[in-house]
């Protein structure tokens, strides 16, 4: 007799890095939810080895292009992307049986109502949650990964100065300023960054970092993971890397600008701090935004010096 194929989940989050960690409550929740459905998640194809962490494989998927053929007629499409009206008509595309999402008049689309302001996390385990899925907001913790690490790395200041817009790069000379007092205090310093991002690793790193201890171009996503579960503790803006430093329970200074910790901050207890001037921007702008920019050296050496060692 033949055996019936396995239901089929899919979940949308064709996003970056800190998307895919600030989701991973709401994607544990639909897999104990559903546990006898063969799952997928759509999202870029770097993040391939961290959804699998989560228990998740990976289809390779663009933001807001259509999903690929393999990923049509499931059983069950979450949209774990937006409200729409763009991502919900990339998820009905797709043909699912049943589509769990935010509600959208204009795609069609009911569901649980969107609300403005909410946290990353709360919003994908609420959406679930009020559709009849249980989920945790708590539930963020990933193990470090198995990866070897440098031997610079363990105990030192991290220190991942990049991001992906203009809006939220503070200026590298105030970077530099930060890596050298901690330095002057006796604590190492590593610098990490994406692949476009060397030279300014560099500058960040000046002559008081080791070039062994310059890290950037150098890791994939789990190598970076590691790199962050062996820190002592983690300074950045608000990117994936703040987001791993939650995820693996590393104490973190994060410098916010245009979007305030409310909506995309780590958890609030002591070994997170989260530094904002109280203004919002334009998240994508291309120059730093002038919140971020009104948080000073002082500022975040103060951060620095309230953590754990």
């Amino acid at each position: 007799m033949a055996v019936a194929p396995a239901p089929r989940l899919v979940a949308v989050r064709a996003l970056g890095l800190g998307d895919l960690l600030t989701a991973v409550p709401a994607l544990r929740a639909l897999a104990r939810a559903f546990a006898g459905h063969s799952r997928a998640l759509a999202a870029p194809a770097p993040l391939a080895p961290l959804a699998r962490m989560v228990g998740w494989p990976l289809v390779p998927a663009r933001e807001l292009e259509p999903l690929p053929d393999r990923l049509r007629g499931a059983d069950l499409v979450v949209n774990l992307h937006g409200r729409g009206p763009q991502s919900h008509r990339v998820a009905l595309a797709a043909g699912p049986h049943r589509l769990v999402a935010f509600a959208n008049v204009e795609a069609g689309v009911a569901g649980p109502r969107w609300r403005p302001g909410e946290h990353e996390v709360a919003r994908w385990c609420r959406l679930l949650t009020e559709s009849g899925i249980p989920a945790d907001p708590g539930d963020l913790r990933i193990a470090a990964p198995a990866r070897p690490i440098p031997a610079a790395v363990a105990g030192a200041t991290l220190v991942h100065p990049g991001a992906a817009s203009g809006a939220r790069r503070w200026p590298a000379e105030r970077w530099a300023e930060v890596v050298r007092a901690e330095v002057a205090a006796g604590r190492p310093v590593v610098v990490t960054g994406g692949l476009g991002e060397v030279q300014l690793a560099r500058a960040v790193a000046g002559a008081v970092v080791p070039p062994e201890a310059v890290l950037a171009g150098r890791t994939d996503v789990l190598e970076l993971a590691a790199l962050v579960a062996g820190a002592g503790r983690v300074v950045c803006g608000d990117t994936g890397v703040a987001h791993l430093a939650t995820a693996l329970g590393r104490p973190s200074v994060v410098l916010f600008g245009p979007t305030p910790p409310a909506e995309w901050g780590p958890p609030a207890v002591p070994h997170h701090v989260a530094l904002w001037a109280g203004r919002r921007g334009d998240p994508l702008a291309a120059e730093p935004d002038p919140g971020l920019l009104a948080i000073g050296v002082d500022d975040v050496r103060a951060a620095l010096a309230q953590l754990p060692m």
